[in-house]
């Protein structure tokens, strides 16, 4: 590797490592780490000059997707408000009752079928928004929510229409069947390991939640400790119109009916207009959200800035270059698996298409020199999609955290762990059913 291209990944890393590390042991809130890290590294590496472009460019990648995600959280949070998901939340109580074994077990469950369509910020809106406050009155975790959603999100993406697929099949000019149908026994084994995570999670919240109980009544606080937030059903306003206009929404977005962001717009504008038609009703029901908002903007948009940065500077493809160029190549025969272990911390610092378009034709060339098929490149790639929902560079997870009440180091922290196992959950699924092994 150049000297020249040595510093650009060097610096590229630098970046990644630094401000994970900051935010994920809050030292910086994201937003301020999102810009300051990655400026701090372009001038040391000599690109004062052009920083601004770079992050004005990364902005206006990213502003669709900021677009969308802002009206689409704006959608339903009227759809919040209105009640809409309160029949749905009661029958969930009705199923799962206080145990939250069963709680966690049934977001894994909503989480599964939610997301078999591949949409996966429609089903964290749905499933943050019947879930939340559930969670909220019994004092569990709300960050295990986003957990399920990470885990059983990206499984559901191997399916051909979820993306990571068909990006492949495009990159490597292969049949799309060919990646898909060796994978879906995986996929199922997998499907059964994330919720096998969330009973043993369930578990440790009934233990942790018990406990808290009893120390609260040894200082005679008794079971109604300011803990709990106990939950107010909320009144509900226009269902059918408001069930009918959210099924619209979805399907048009599946079909791509108009542009998403076009769509978000248009579904928002319809929805607060018949349910509030009175301007200063508006203005009440949605000033509590104003923080929300500005915050998932915020992030979003430095996180455009942050991508714009790395991109434009040529962090991003000297990273991969370095990655790949000391993959073990000593290990031939069992490249499919190194592959499988390199690609969760790859996408982790790279976007979708670096990844899937740049780094995954030299993987599957290197694969090919020690007899693997293409196809089994593609296997071995799939399951390291996980830790991609945690990276700096993906949007979702700032909506998530927003809508969560978290903030994205506190979520980094908590999930990782988690997503490491079911990367490694996947990855053993795939070499048991065959799709990916030793040449």
């Amino acid at each position: 590797m150049q000297r020249g291209s040595l510093m650009l990944a060097l610096l590229g890393f630098g970046t990644i490592v630094v401000f994970t590390v900051l935010v994920m042991w809050r030292k910086l809130s994201a937003v301020a780490g999102l810009v300051l890290v990655p400026t701090v590294f372009a001038l040391i590496g000599g690109f004062g000059t052009h920083l601004g472009d770079m992050m004005v460019s990364g902005i206006v990648a990213t502003a669709p997707t900021a677009v969308l995600l802002t009206f689409a959280l704006l959608y339903f949070l009227v759809m919040t408000e209105c009640g809409l998901f309160e029949p749905l939340v009661r029958k969930i109580l009705a199923v799962v009752g206080e145990d939250p074994v069963r709680i966690v077990m049934g977001t894994a469950i909503l989480s599964t079928f939610l997301q078999l369509d591949g949409d996966g910020s429609t089903a964290a809106f749905i499933v943050i928004t019947s879930m939340y406050p559930i969670y909220r009155q019994l004092g569990m975790n709300p960050i295990i929510i986003a957990l399920m959603l990470a885990m059983i999100g990206p499984t559901m993406n191997w399916l051909p229409w979820g993306g990571p697929a068909a990006r492949m099949a495009t990159s490597l000019q292969i049949d799309l069947s060919d990646i898909v149908l060796p994978m879906l026994p995986a996929l199922v084994l997998t499907v059964l390991g994330a919720h096998v995570f969330a009973y043993f999670l369930g578990r440790r919240e009934r233990r942790r939640i018990n406990a808290r109980k009893a120390e609260a009544a040894l200082k005679d606080e008794g079971e109604g400790s300011s803990v709990d937030e106990p939950r107010t059903p909320t009144p509900t306003k226009n269902v059918w119109f408001n069930l009918v206009l959210t099924i619209v929404f979805i399907l048009s977005m599946a079909v791509e009916l108009l542009p998403l962001p076009a769509l978000a717009m248009i579904a928002f504008a319809i929805a607060v207009t018949v349910n509030w038609p009175v301007l200063r009703v508006q203005n009440e029901k949605l000033k509590p959200h104003t923080g929300t908002v500005v915050t998932v903007i915020s992030l979003i948009l430095a996180a455009g800035a942050f991508a714009g940065i790395l991109n434009d500077s040529g962090m991003v493809k000297a990273m991969a270059n370095a990655l790949v160029a000391h993959l073990p190549h000593e290990w031939g025969s069992g490249f499919a698996f190194v592959t499988a272990l390199a690609s969760g911390p790859l996408l982790f610092i790279l976007s979708n298409d670096s990844f899937y378009f740049g780094v995954v034709p030299v993987l599957a060339e290197t694969g090919k020199a020690y007899g693997i098929p293409h196809e089994v490149i593609a296997h071995s790639v799939l399951p390291g999609i996980y830790l991609h929902t945690l990276s700096p560079l993906s949007a979702p997870i700032y909506l998530v955290a927003a809508m969560l009440r978290t903030d994205f180091g506190s979520l980094q922290r908590f999930a990782l762990p988690w997503l490491i196992g079911i990367t490694l959950t996947a990855i053993a699924a795939a070499a048991v059913t065959g799709a990916i092994y030793v040449a």
